[in-house]
């Protein structure tokens, strides 16, 4: 995959020409302040200068280090404004106008929380009535650093909503704010910084992750590419062929393949478009490249590849990655392009081998030109595998190790923040049991980094997606809700947001985002502003054996429980051990009663689960309309 450690992310931390006086790239023309704390601004000056900051009547003074970075901190103000936050230094002065004190979110995670206003359903609707000067926002430029940054990876412009800017904005968060601001009167900015498809690890800072299991190993492999990119190529591609050996005999003798000067002449000449076959496939190709295209050449795009690829360019790896959508784009050191003849081999765990179009198959100049790689490609099957996944790198995206958090999140420290709104979770489906700790531990991590220890949390849980059960049966996306839902319920400045009734079991990117920010916004005013109300949906607390039955008790119902379209609740299961079975469920006020589940002969019950299935259809509600929590509970 692409590498977006680009030169602008290293520049990022080039310390500031002494004549240059400037304010952090977070500081535009409307940005949004957080109210009643402690307001930090930071920048760049000469060295050692002495630098006032200005902002609504109050003044703060520091003096640029020997790099040029400052910081000041004004003391906390009310909601207000319009201010002009202006900085001085040895007769210089910048300033940004329309500065409001109010609350500010932060919204995170991966796609659905990227996904934009415009395309969310009744998108036309909240358009014509955008118009809010008292709500902003600001995106955040993707980048994935291997380093923490000090300032934002390209200049970002807090907007104020209009119905020519709504479209562009986070659709979540913006409801969410809408709703939120149109109680609190206050002024609301909220920022976005997220990426689809990406992992919670690469949003954790190293420090915290390096804690856990074996990530030591891979957090120390992304700094070091940073300071030496063709050792950390070198030990992970040891680290790749060690994995490769412990899982395919063949290995060893096939190392000759990557080789430049291996013939290649008895294999079959195949123009790639998905093998088909389960197991390896190996693919070689030549170019010839003049001085000159060597010198520029800088990348290699190879388009979709199903699933697991190793990536080698004359001998020397380059890239990996282990998700079949995804378009292989590696960034490639100087010096590994040659003059004249040059050898790309990869090669590939997966049923579909290398799956994209010909044509967009190319490597990669300096100046944004492309050389077309040949069509026809040389292939030889390998081994027959399956079930296997391939560790790729720690810094390859979308499932690298902290530099998310590096070249996104870092940028943002000593700003102050109302809540945070974490929308994340379908990329880390199929290891839940690492996300019960991953999650929490990001969670810690921010608070820590942005010194607000009580830092509201609101987390959207995973909505449903995929195959529909006509059984019982096992589930990662319902273990990973589990894992979301037990980390929230042991956190007291935590809340959840269930999801479950707007999914689209054919869509992971469901468009109903006007509910899902609603409901944050219903958990941001208990954890974040104190309203004494349910945070959220109905919550099972316990089952237990009453008589011939099982009853299951909720919290949080809204005045209780009720079923739509039925007068039974579907979903619900009880387990004796793995072995699972459907169940009768009726509602009772705050109860579920299962009939005749704890009757003699069904001792074996240990526990009862409801909506336990990637896209389970659902109908049990509160009173209030929202939907019940799914949830695993042990009977008594």
């Amino acid at each position: 995959m692409k590498q977006t450690f680009l030169l602008l992310a290293l520049a990022a931390c080039v310390p500031a020409h002494a004549a240059d006086l400037g304010l952090a790239r977070i500081f535009s023309d409307h940005a949004v302040l957080q109210r009643d704390q402690p307001i930090a601004v930071w920048g760049t000056a000469g060295a050692g200068g002495k630098v006032t900051v200005t902002l609504g009547g109050r003044t703060a003074s520091a003096s640029a280090d020997a790099q040029g970075k400052w910081k000041v901190q004004l003391p906390p103000q009310p909601a207000g404004g319009p201010y002009a936050l202006t900085v001085a230094s040895d007769g210089r002065e910048v300033s940004r106008a329309d500065i409001l004190l109010g609350d500010v979110y932060l919204c995170s995670g991966q796609s659905n929380m990227e996904f934009l206003q415009r395309a969310s359903t009744n998108a036309i609707g909240a358009t014509y009535t955008a118009q809010n000067d008292r709500i902003r926002y600001l995106n955040v430029p993707r980048n994935s650093a291997l380093a923490p940054q000090d300032d934002l990876l390209a200049p970002a412009a807090w907007t104020p909503m209009n119905a020519d800017t709504i479209g562009d904005a986070s659709a979540v968060c913006y409801y969410m704010a809408r709703s939120l601001q149109a109680d609190y009167k206050v002024p609301v900015g909220f920022i976005q910084a997220s990426w689809g498809g990406t992992t919670i690890q690469g949003w954790i800072g190293a420090e915290s992750l390096r804690t856990f299991g074996d990530y030591k190993t891979g957090i120390d492999l992304v700094a070091q590419y940073g300071t030496d990119p063709a050792a950390a190529q070198r030990a992970q591609d040891a680290r790749t062929e060690a994995w490769w050996r412990a899982h395919d005999p063949a290995t060893a003798a096939q190392r000759a393949f990557v080789a430049p000067d291996f013939d290649d002449s008895a294999w079959e000449s195949v123009t790639p478009a998905g093998s088909g076959v389960d197991g390896v496939t190996w693919y070689r190709t030549t170019v010839t490249l003049t001085d000159a295209q060597a010198r520029a050449a800088n990348a290699l795009h190879l388009g979709p590849v199903d699933t697991y690829d190793t990536t080698w360019v004359n001998g020397q790896r380059v890239g990996g990655a282990g998700l079949a959508w995804l378009g292989r784009d590696y960034t490639v050191p100087a010096g590994v392009f040659k003059p004249g003849r040059n050898v790309i081999v990869l090669r590939v765990l997966g049923s579909g081998g290398m799956t994209g179009a010909p044509a967009n198959r190319t490597i990669g100049l300096s100046d944004g030109q492309a050389i077309p790689l040949p069509a026809a490609w040389k292939v030889r099957r390998g081994s027959a595998l399956k079930g296997l996944a391939v560790p790729p790198a720690p810094w390859d995206m979308l499932t690298s190790y902290t530099t998310l958090y590096n070249g996104m999140i870092a940028p943002l420290v000593g700003y102050k923040f109302k809540l945070a709104a974490w929308y994340q979770g379908e990329a880390n489906a199929d290891a839940a049991d690492e996300y019960r700790s991953l999650l929490p531990m990001l969670m810690r991590d921010w608070r820590q980094r942005f010194g607000q220890p009580a830092l509201p949390f609101l987390v959207v849980q995973l909505t449903s997606y995929g195959a529909t059960p006509t059984a019982p049966g096992d589930s990662t996306w319902a273990e990973l809700r589990a894992a979301q839902a037990d980390t929230v319920a042991h956190d007291p400045h935590a809340g959840l947001a269930v999801t479950l009734d707007v999914g689209d079991r054919f869509d992971i990117h469901p468009t109903q985002k006007t509910v899902v920010g609603e409901r944050l916004a219903r958990a941001a005013r208990a954890v974040a502003y104190g309203a004494k109300t349910a945070p959220g949906s109905p919550t099972a607390v316990a089952a237990a054996r009453k008589g011939k039955d099982i009853v299951v008790t909720f919290r949080d119902t809204g005045g209780g429980l009720k079923t739509y379209s039925a007068d039974r609740a579907i979903g619900f299961e009880v387990c004796a051990g793995k072995a699972c079975r459907y169940a009768d469920a009726r509602v009772a006020g705050d109860r579920i009663v299962l009939p005749g589940a704890g009757r003699a002969g069904t001792q074996g019950v240990t526990h009862v689960r409801y909506a336990w299935a990637d896209a389970p259809f659902v109908n049990l509600f509160g009173g209030d309309g929202l939907p019940a929590a799914p949830f695993q509970l042990d009977v008594r």
